[in-house]
């Protein structure tokens, strides 16, 4: 109880302050490619979902065209990757576009570890994280469920997962998931442009081709 009202945030203030004191020429760098890979901003702000379900905005390194609908997630986009600039294939992949959230971290709007803040129109992901109580908490630049899945996950066991990571919440547990994201970002784990649940969508493909391609065969 201690760790989470009070350790838990002077530990995100130290560490992302440390962040961006180690990380600025990766900044630096980044800019710099943003700027000269495509026309816009580098930095995009977005309407999310904070702590007890107040809103903010959240930061990142711009990985899209700015002609890309706004608020609409990236799983919903009818071609996501026509929208997504070559350097920002990389940081998507590589999670370095979500580095300027450590500065909403210092503004206290998010933590380090906690579940991904979700777009203020994402309703049914909101309503799922209301029955776990993952609403109640600061939302993070990564999370349980980011190592567990990602953007594979659909969304009543990405809700699950927060909820697990509400009821386990503690300075171990919140170790395990930070050395479990440097793992899934050097794996490139569950990063699927396109959907949210993809893989399960993906398995069911396979399995009707198979089942289809077995009838043929006994036919």
């Amino acid at each position: 109880m201690i760790y989470r009202k009070y350790i838990k945030k002077i530990l995100d203030i130290i560490l992302a302050f440390i962040g961006i004191v180690v990380l600025s020429p990766i900044f630096l760098i980044l800019i710099i490619c943003i700027k000269l890979d495509s026309n816009g901003p580098v930095l995009f702000k977005q309407r999310r979902i904070g702590k007890e379900k107040s809103e903010f905005y959240i930061l990142k390194f711009r990985t899209m065209k700015i002609d890309t609908p706004k608020d609409t997630p990236t799983h919903l986009l009818e071609d996501p990757e026509s929208y997504i600039t070559r350097v920002g294939k990389f940081m998507r992949k590589t999670s370095l576009d979500e580095l300027p959230q450590i500065l909403n971290i210092l503004k206290g709007e998010m933590s380090i570890i906690g579940p991904r803040p979700c777009l203020w129109n994402q309703f049914d992901l909101i309503a799922e994280r209301d029955k776990y109580g993952a609403n109640d908490i600061y939302p993070g630049l990564t999370g349980w469920a980011q190592i567990n899945g990602r953007d594979e996950l659909p969304i009543e066991i990405k809700a699950k997962l927060d909820g697990d990571y509400v009821e386990k919440l503690s300075f171990g547990f919140d170790v395990k998931c930070f050395f479990g994201t440097i793992v899934s970002i050097l794996k490139h784990d569950g990063v699927v442009e396109g959907g949210t649940g993809e893989m399960e969508r993906e398995k069911a493909k396979v399995t009707k081709v198979k089942t289809d391609g077995s009838e043929r065969n006994v036919g």
